[in-house]
């Protein structure tokens, strides 16, 4: 067999990624024909059969997932360790990748955002708004931001933000057409708009808590949207009762815009962390980004 060459593995693994000889090759400054020139050649090398090729994708076979879940992690620690001579700067430099929804977007980053900004002028920050449990290794973010349960136990998982809860809100213009709920139960004889976190999942349910048992209810409602934004929009301008964060919509019950009700049901979650995969020299730039947004 033929020695491989490293930048042969390194292009056979960013076309595992994209799944797309199109959009590896722009990731790799190259044209499509001369990495599947490239692939082919590696194959011949190896003797097997790396990628399955149609007229519309390419997809890795048996053995190019073993081969790509192999080698994926060494290229990924060469990477922190390139990104790890930036101590020898004066200042953290870099781009950051974040993973996040847009409610901890609103509670957790962006009130610390400016100050983040000022302290540390040479880092870029690139936040992606997804509820769909983004994989942050296999889509090559530098971290995410998630609630405690949701997170994946082989992951490093930093607290950055309190233990909070969801509460059901409508808007007083709602509730003089309606009356307020007095018990869960009661939100199934109500317009409720609801948040399905991905395209092919289910909408979520309403979790409550009565004498430390929980339950869900499930209301009906003409509206569903993936943001949780346009839930709490579309309660403000009285479309029905929204499941929503305390802490996105506490301004809005002060101000009068919003009224909660079924209150004492109401349970709390564990607060947001931010996850990242196990680095052995994360980056200044990463360093500094948990240092920030650390929970005390």
């Amino acid at each position: 067999m033929s020695a491989v060459k490293t930048n042969d593995l390194q292009a056979f693994l960013v076309v595992a990624q994209e799944q797309s000889f199109t959009k590896a090759a722009v990731r790799l400054g190259v044209t499509p024909s001369a990495l599947s020139h490239s692939m082919r050649l590696l194959e011949e090398r190896l003797g097997i059969r790396l990628l399955a090729r149609t007229t519309r994708n390419v997809s890795p076979t048996e053995a190019g997932e073993r081969l790509m879940r192999s080698i994926a992690p060494h290229f990924a620690a060469i990477g922190a360790s390139v990104e790890a001579l930036g101590d020898l700067r004066d200042r953290p430099a870099g781009t950051l990748r974040i993973s996040c929804t847009d409610d901890s977007m609103e509670t957790i980053i962006r009130p610390r955002l400016a100050g983040f900004m000022a302290e540390y002028p040479d880092i870029t920050l690139e936040f992606y708004v997804d509820y769909g449990f983004t994989n942050v290794v296999e889509q090559r973010f530098d971290a995410g931001i998630r609630l405690g349960e949701a997170l994946s136990k082989d992951m490093i998982a930093v607290r950055v933000g309190p233990d909070w809860r969801l509460v059901v809100v409508g808007s007083p213009d709602y509730f003089e057409k309606h009356p307020k709920p007095k018990k869960p139960a009661d939100i199934t004889q109500h317009r409720c708009v609801h948040i399905r976190h991905r395209p092919n999942g289910a909408i979520y349910a309403w979790e409550f808590e009565e004498k430390g048992k929980e339950f869900t209810v499930r209301g009906d409602g003409p509206l569903v949207f993936n943001s949780m934004t346009h839930v709490i929009n579309a309660a403000i301008d009285g479309l029905g009762l929204a499941y929503a964060p305390e802490p996105m919509v506490a301004e809005h019950i002060a101000e009068g815009r919003l009224v909660a009700v079924l209150d004492k049901w109401c349970l709390p979650f564990p607060g947001y962390h931010l996850y990242y995969p196990n680095r052995r020299q994360p980056s200044p730039a990463f360093t500094a980004l948990v240092g920030w947004l650390r929970m005390e």
